[in-house]
């Protein structure tokens, strides 16, 4: 399956941008997984917790994030966060 190009952008910084499987999103209308190929959309972020999935079946990296944008383009998956930090395991 093809990768999901994939772009973190913060207030401060560019976070993150590259290929990842899979990203699930806390879109203020419902959590919702975005794969490539996904269909174009565009929605507003709630806050909660970003999962970004590398590989099918591996366990996501976490990142807290409070509001901002989310855009599905056919150039992938773009997320414009107004605030985000790293969700440290124990």
């Amino acid at each position: 399956m093809a990768a999901l190009h994939f772009e973190l952008v913060s207030p401060e910084r560019l976070v993150r941008s590259g290929p990842v499987h899979m990203v699930v999103v806390p879109g203020t209308e419902g959590d919702f997984a975005v794969l490539a190929g996904h269909a174009p959309m565009m929605s507003t972020i709630r806050t909660g917790e970003i999962a970004v999935y590398t590989a099918a079946g591996d366990t996501p990296e976490r990142i807290h994030i409070e509001g901002g944008f989310a855009e599905v383009s056919e150039k992938g998956l773009t997320i414009l966060a107004e605030k985000l930090e790293p969700v440290t395991t124990h």
